[in-house]
């Protein structure tokens, strides 16, 4: 599968002075995850007995989660546990997991749904298809030292920031933050037509979960030609989305 993202050249035209005095900044942030997981592997049982215990062996499987996230809820700790392959925004392959989120609701939408396209338009088998998701949305707050690439002087070199798919200066720019003490990163959206305020925190301890019982829950259509996000009933009052990618 070809994801999108690459590794090339370092960002040029920023000094290691700008993370010397990282303000701190505390902000909620909104994540969507798959709502479809528990589901996916009630297909394989015929009873809850079979299903928990298939779910226990998964576990059993998956890699360790963080020392540091003992008593930790999973919505924030699954992301920590994690080393991927594949290259994100701010993760270069096999660095350590990041928690992704965005300051506005619709931005996560955005998010989501980009990912879910190309996941889609990655696939012969899918691309000429209808594929639905179930989506669950909620919020978590972030608090620490903050690199923020929206404000001066970072602002300055926004195209290294929001490459559509290049993704080294951020990646640089992500591991000269770790090393400066910084817990996340804010940046432009390049996904939301807005481009609005997105996080991507580095450490697990600046994290903590706000009212859970705000969840919602959005269904997700990806089609060639574009992304709709539709909130179920637990997203009353909130207007269908479409997004197209590119």
């Amino acid at each position: 599968m070809n994801m999108a993202g690459s590794i090339g050249h370092d960002p040029v035209g920023w000094h290691p002075d700008w993370l010397a005095k990282l303000r701190r900044k505390s902000v909620a942030l909104w994540r969507g995850v798959e709502a479809q997981h528990h589901i996916a592997t009630m297909k394989l049982v015929d009873s809850a007995l079979e299903q928990d215990l298939l779910e226990g062996l998964l576990e059993q499987n998956k890699p360790a989660l963080p020392r540091q996230s003992t008593g930790v809820h999973y919505l924030l700790a699954t992301p920590f546990r994690y080393i991927s392959q594949w290259p994100s925004r701010f993760r270069a392959p096999g660095e350590p997991g990041i928690w992704y989120g965005a300051e506005h609701l619709s931005t996560a939408c955005a998010e989501v749904g980009y990912w879910r396209w190309r996941f889609a338009m990655d696939s012969d088998a899918l691309k000429t298809q209808a594929v639905i998701s179930e989506h669950t949305f909620f919020q978590a707050k972030v608090s620490g030292p903050v690199v923020d690439l929206g404000a001066a002087p970072w602002s300055g070199l926004a195209s290294q920031w929001m490459a559509s798919t290049d993704y080294s200066a951020c990646h640089a720019v992500a591991r000269a933050a770790r090393q400066a003490g910084a817990a996340w990163i804010r940046y432009r959206s390049v996904r939301d037509p807005k481009h609005r305020a997105c996080g991507s925190v580095l450490t697990l301890e600046a994290l903590s979960l706000t009212d859970l019982t705000h969840q919602q829950t959005w269904a997700c259509k990806v089609s060639m030609a574009s992304v709709q996000m539709r909130p179920l009933a637990f997203a009353s009052g909130e207007a269908p989305l479409e997004f197209a990618y590119s």
